[in-house]
């Protein structure tokens, strides 16, 4: 993802002005495996429109870069219209929404058609981000009937966002989260035949950040437990998803982050909350190292320092 929002070392190479930097990385995310590039320029420190129309030229022109498809994302239609302008072959715009109600819903997916775009939708509506399953399916389903029907969509170029939300926060109302939308996927997949279902997957586990092995972890279960139930795609980091399948991942790790995921248990939260101050917070999550146990780089410097100790003579 090539997005302000979730790189500080993307978001500073626009802020400077170094477009160069910005496409490098872009260039990384697609070595490392990336299916589609997202690209995002929502901050107060950008003029949106201006970023985006640079650096999508920039990017068609890289032919390394530009063999991925692009995802037009924003906040502010306006700067997705910029985006698509643009962006040559099929792009993907994320993301329009019923929260302004229909006509603005409308409006905004016949233009991404006009474009030749696929859309992402979030799970929104007039009265808000859907939370749990039932509102999940409702809306997604409405939203469906009004892009296939009166837009003249095909639902293949329909992808649902139904909110991946984050758990393990010590709020019980949050435990089933994880839950409702894999349920969800599944359901959404039965009722608007021919849809996608995406979502961002960092979302699940923002409880746990600076852990790494943790936090990997709940990425990869997530996708796992996700991708059987019918979900199509996600953003995500690519490497790390590559490096940390769910069969590598470690057992008892992965066993305190499934009684969270999947709500196996009243007191799952507090259980990973102890579990997980036990962990060296950089290690992986398929290579689990508990604080105090040592690793080969702690003995290598311990080892490399050893001389201070030694005579002069030597």
């Amino acid at each position: 993802r090539c997005n302000v929002a979730g790189s500080i070392m993307y978001k500073k190479a626009i802020v400077d002005g170094n477009y160069e930097k910005a496409l490098g990385i872009a260039r990384k995310q697609v070595e490392q495996g990336a299916d589609v590039l997202d690209i995002n320029m929502d901050d107060g420190l950008i003029d949106g429109v201006s970023a985006m129309t640079k650096f999508v030229n920039l990017l068609i022109s890289e032919p390394d870069v530009s063999k991925v498809p692009f995802m037009i994302d924003s906040s502010k239609f306006h700067v997705v219209e910029a985006g698509l302008k643009c962006a040559q072959g099929k792009c993907i715009v994320n993301s329009i929404s019923l929260k302004e109600g229909e006509e603005a819903f409308k409006h905004h997916a016949s233009i991404c058609k006009y474009h030749g775009a696929s859309v992402v939708v979030m799970a929104f509506d007039e009265e808000g981000q859907a939370a749990t399953f039932e509102d999940k399916v409702r809306i997604c389903q409405r939203a469906f009937r009004i892009l296939v029907e009166e837009v003249g969509f095909a639902p293949y170029d329909v992808i649902f966002d139904p909110n991946i939300l984050t758990v393990g926060t010590g709020l019980a109302e949050h435990n089933n989260y994880a839950v409702d939308f894999i349920r969800a996927t599944r359901e959404i997949k039965r009722v608007c035949p021919g849809c996608k279902i995406s979502g961002g997957v960092s979302n699940i586990a923002f409880s746990f950040r600076g852990n790494e092995a943790v936090r990997r972890c709940f990425h990869s279960a997530f996708l796992y437990h996700a991708c059987k139930a019918g979900m199509d795609m996600g953003i995500v980091n690519a490497a790390q998803v590559k490096a940390d399948a769910y069969d590598k991942l470690d057992k008892e790790l992965l066993g305190y982050v499934e009684d969270v995921l999947l709500n196996k248990c009243d007191n799952a939260t507090e259980r990973m909350l102890e579990y997980a101050a036990t962990l060296e917070p950089k290690c992986k999550p398929t290579a689990v190292v508990k604080k105090g146990a040592g690793t080969g780089v702690s003995e290598k410097k311990a080892s490399g320092a050893s001389w201070r100790d030694e005579p002069t003579e030597k």
